[in-house]
């Protein structure tokens, strides 16, 4: 196994930005991207459906950054929820620059046992809320008129078949569809919107909801022959969400050492 390194020190590269994560409680990806973020210099709004959960995770950041973390209640299956994120982030900080949304929604069954409400449910969280984040970001970008920057949290799973996966996959895969189509969309207004696609990342909550056999396996196809740290996967994202990738849009990252 590859020793794992250590995380590297913030350089600014986003000083003075303001970013908005989604599903940023807990100990996942969402709240390693808005301590990156922190690090690199931005103001971050942090948000997640789970109340308790977000008020823990902005105190604890504003703890070591004050005056620099705001926190926003969203369940990005709701619309206003969703617009209000977006509308209490700009009216906290004057504008927003980024917005990475993070939220989504997993589970492992077999498409013959697959119910429509599973498959409904997946879809919802995690295409139809990146749709309507998105949505709303760029309209907030386009009224604004200074450009901007959305990066998607996709999956390699949006590439590569896995068993009883296909409501995730067919998720994420289409979060990948909608991030070539928004870049476009939104090009000439110099916005740009990309996406990651994790293979795998290390966090209690995937632990809670994957078999200790599943996790093994998985490791075993990586390269690195460990997962991939919440930290390594939000500093790909620090870096779209940067001036280093400006001519980067409709881009999707695979933020992977997995072999086939």
């Amino acid at each position: 196994m590859i020793p794992l390194p250590s995380p590297p020190s913030g350089r600014d590269l986003l000083a003075g930005k303001v970013v908005v994560v989604t599903a940023a409680a807990g100990t996942g990806i969402g709240s390693a991207v808005a301590l990156r973020c922190l690090e690199e210099g931005a103001n971050v709004v942090v948000s997640d459906w789970h109340e308790r959960r977000l008020k823990e995770k902005a105190a604890e950041l504003d703890a070591a950054y004050p005056g620099r973390v705001h926190a926003e209640i969203c369940d990005v299956t709701s619309e206003s929820d969703v617009q209000g994120l977006i509308d209490g982030a700009a009216s906290h900080f004057g504008r927003i620059d980024v917005v990475v949304n993070n939220a989504g929604l997993g589970g492992s069954k077999s498409i013959v046992d697959m119910t429509d409400d599973e498959w409904s449910r997946v879809i919802d969280v995690s295409l139809t809320g990146t749709f309507r984040a998105t949505r709303a970001a760029l309209r907030q970008f386009i009224a604004q008129g200074n450009g901007g920057v959305v990066v998607n949290n996709a999956s390699v799973i949006g590439w590569r078949a896995q068993a009883d996966q296909a409501h995730y996959a067919a998720s994420k895969a289409g979060v990948m569809a909608l991030t070539r189509c928004a870049a476009v969309d939104v090009a000439e207004h110099g916005i740009r919107v990309n996406a990651v696609a994790p293979s795998l990342a290390a966090h209690p909550f995937l632990a809670k909801v994957t078999s200790e056999e599943l996790l093994r396996d998985l490791e075993k196809r990586e390269v690195s022959g460990r997962a991939a740290e919440p930290w390594e996967v939000a500093n790909v994202i620090v870096f779209l969400a940067s001036d280093y990738s400006s001519y980067l849009t409709g881009e999707v990252i695979s933020v992977s050492s997995q072999h086939p």
